[in-house]
């Protein structure tokens, strides 16, 4: 498959699961999955007032504060007590559990990865210098601050710009990457999705 760049500004809003609120969805693999039987996703969610997440039996997930003052998150079996209030801070925890989520301030936008734990897990890491990602078969480029050059190490090598809240996600293609920020002030998302098959 090829590769797939997005800006998040021209990803169209969808209801949240629960229907209390609005995220941005990046992609869903399989691509004609639904939210019961997708293996991997990626979206950006807009919170702007107090409600309960959606829940997703066997699926992991990651959540990365991207702008606002975050929100409170917790757990109805008091296992989860976070405050997600620092921004590219990526927090993991399991989709099952039933979390409420209490808005800190105003409204917040979040970057979220979900992984069905039977078949994929992700890794989710903020980049803020120059590296070389290390090659897998899917995953997300996501500049969340500033602007990155990206280019796949291959024979073919590919090379893009990212505008902050631009991106990319691939499937099916195992990729290097090396990520260079045109700042010291940048930082980027990475997002490496890996099947049990690839273990």
């Amino acid at each position: 498959m090829s590769i797939v760049p997005f800006e998040r500004n021209t990803l169209a809003p969808i209801a949240w699961k629960n229907g209390g609120g609005q995220t941005r969805e990046i992609v869903r693999m399989p691509a004609d999955s639904s939210l019961e039987t997708f293996e991997w996703r990626a979206s950006i969610a807009e919170v702007s007032a107090d409600g309960p997440f959606s829940t997703f039996v066997g699926v992991d997930r990651i959540v990365v504060l991207l702008t606002g003052d975050g929100v409170h998150l917790r757990s109805s079996d008091g296992r989860i007590d976070h405050r997600l209030g620092d921004a590219l801070v990526p927090f993991a925890f399991a989709g099952e559990s039933s979390i409420a989520a209490s808005v800190i301030g105003g409204a917040s936008s979040d970057f979220n990865v979900m992984t069905r734990r039977a078949t994929t897990r992700a890794e989710a890491r903020v980049v803020v210098a120059s590296e070389t990602l290390v090659e897998c078969s899917a995953g997300v480029l996501f500049a969340a601050r500033g602007r990155w050059d990206v280019r796949s190490v291959e024979s073919d090598s590919r090379s893009f710009s990212l505008e902050s809240n631009s991106g990319l996600w691939w499937d099916g293609e195992r990729i290097a990457w090396e990520l260079t920020p045109r700042t010291a002030a940048d930082a980027l998302i990475a997002v490496r999705v890996h099947r049990t098959m690839d273990r």
